[in-house]
């Protein structure tokens, strides 16, 4: 016996969270009774689960590092038709989500999967999962200001954790700066609301590693399943 919102993360219906929010909603029916009670427990082999309707049915787990480009929404669907990052799954027949969040203009790594306890894992605050982004600005940027982002800034949600940043140049004929900064948050809009603290407005933000994962060999649009090792190894955070 699991928790309701567990084993629907596990067939792939959607987070854990957001499972949850299903639930509450009266959007899940257990034998036919619907249940708005969080952490009722069920048998997945015996209690026949509909959601929306659809009979839940255990899925093999897919796990996919997609390289999103900037543009594009980090949903299933979206009511104004923007293109989201399900428009780039169309061949893979089960549903999948993303692990997280890269807002429309941020592009860069994203893991896809429907493995609702590893999603669940990844994003729980006291994992840290390091992620790291390249940051172009305008402008320079001194080093006061490099230290006070790798020392923690006071945002309108608190203040942030300790960060690795490093300064990667400035190009004379664009006139921007390129930094990486890590963080192990997951706050919305984080590493840009960090600089815009100090008044720089962040020109291009790409996230380039995820965890041990890096975009190599991976372009702009395109996407590659994890191997065996990677799942493996993203597990241990558990």
């Amino acid at each position: 016996m699991d928790r309701l919102q567990k084993v629907m993360s596990n067939c792939g219906v959607a987070s854990r969270r957001a499972s949850e929010q299903l639930i509450l909603e009266g959007r899940v029916r257990v034998n036919g009774v619907v249940i708005r009670e969080l952490g009722t427990k069920v048998d997945p082999d015996k209690d026949i689960i509909l959601v929306d309707g659809n009979r839940l049915e255990m899925q093999p787990k897919h796990y996919y590092l997609f390289n999103k480009p900037k543009g594009v929404i980090t949903t299933s669907s979206d009511e104004q038709g923007r293109t989201t990052v399900m428009d780039y799954f169309k061949k893979e027949k089960d549903r999948i989500y993303a692990v997280g969040r890269l807002d429309q203009n941020t592009e860069g790594l994203l893991l896809m999967t429907n493995d609702g306890e590893l999603a669940n894992i990844l994003m729980h605050p006291s994992k840290m999962v390091d992620k790291t982004y390249e940051v172009k600005i305008k402008g320079h940027i001194p080093n006061t200001v490099l230290q006070a982002l790798a020392d923690g800034v006071e945002l309108d949600d608190g203040m942030t954790a300790p960060a690795d940043v490093y300064y990667n140049g400035f190009d004379q004929h664009t006139g921007q700066t390129t930094l990486e900064i890590t963080i192990h948050e997951g706050r919305n809009r984080q590493v840009r609301r960090m600089f815009e603290h100090f008044g720089y407005q962040v020109y291009n933000l790409r996230r380039i590693q995820y965890a041990f994962l890096t975009l190599s060999g991976v372009k702009r649009g395109a996407y590659r399943r994890l191997t065996k090792e990677e799942v493996t190894a993203l597990y241990e955070y558990k």
